[in-house]
């Protein structure tokens, strides 16, 4: 069985040991919130074999995402904001990927997803998928304050050609749940359980060592729990865009 260091760690002071992951950082420290979800409510068993869908948000700051009419062209969890923009706002699942491809046939231009609200996913290998899709059409990902992006949707976040999170943006982690009942930890770290998340975060530009000490971070809380940090916390794991998310996402 596999176990993960509790403690939050920035991938850049992450050192492989001969026991396993190793890593030091000034912000082990952090307090970082919890908050528990209820799994029976929220697990839905499915082909993708998990759920991790969070419980909605108990506060945020003041926010500057867009605000949607109602009235924009809906595909799956999807809006389009118009000719380059889409909003994702719900969780993902299995018929996502083929929401996001008739998206784009109707709106080939798109090219940043503003992430408002995404709580995850109810099937985890449809929300991989739709992940490499995202990157291989080079489409930037970008949280705005008041943007909330848990579970599943931290997945898809990354897989942004481009990543941008404005301060007051949120993010939140927990471990998966199979149909079973089994967490990555029950699995060993060789099983295509676990290594299905491995090979993706390299496939997101992740280092090995990157890529183990993410999965680690990730799966440091149960199922039932969840970890909370902000686009700073964020920023330490993956680069975002240098030239910074207002000047990649003004819309005409």
């Amino acid at each position: 069985m596999r176990s993960f260091t509790a403690a939050f760690v920035p991938v850049v002071a992450a050192l492989l040991g001969a026991g396993g992951l190793c890593v030091a950082s000034p912000l082990a420290a952090q307090q970082i919130a919890y908050e528990a979800v209820d799994v029976n409510a929220d697990y839905v068993a499915g082909g993708g074999e998990r759920m991790r869908r969070l419980v909605p948000v108990t506060s945020r700051p003041a926010s500057a995402a867009p605000v949607l009419s109602g009235h924009e062209p809906a595909y799956g969890p999807f809006r389009v904001l118009d000719a380059t923009h889409a909003a994702l706002v719900d969780a993902t699942g299995v018929g996502t990927p083929g929401q996001f491809l008739a998206m784009l046939r109707d709106h080939p231009g798109i090219a940043v997803i503003e992430m408002l609200e995404c709580p995850g996913t109810r099937d985890d290998l449809a929300n991989l998928r739709l992940g490499r899709m995202i990157r291989e059409r080079g489409i930037a990902t970008h949280v705005p304050q008041g943007g909330s992006v848990r579970s599943g949707g931290v997945e898809l976040f990354l897989a942004g050609a481009r990543r941008m999170a404005d301060p007051g943006a949120e993010f939140a982690v927990h471990s998966w749940i199979d149909d079973t009942g089994l967490e990555p930890g029950d699995y060993s770290a060789s099983a295509p359980e676990n290594r299905r998340y491995l090979d993706y975060y390299r496939q997101m530009g992740m280092s090995p060592i990157e890529a183990e000490a993410f999965y680690a971070m990730t799966n440091s809380v149960p199922f039932s729990k969840a970890r909370w940090f902000g686009a700073g916390v964020m920023s330490l794991w993956v680069a975002f865009d240098p030239d910074g998310a207002e000047a990649d996402t003004s819309r005409s």
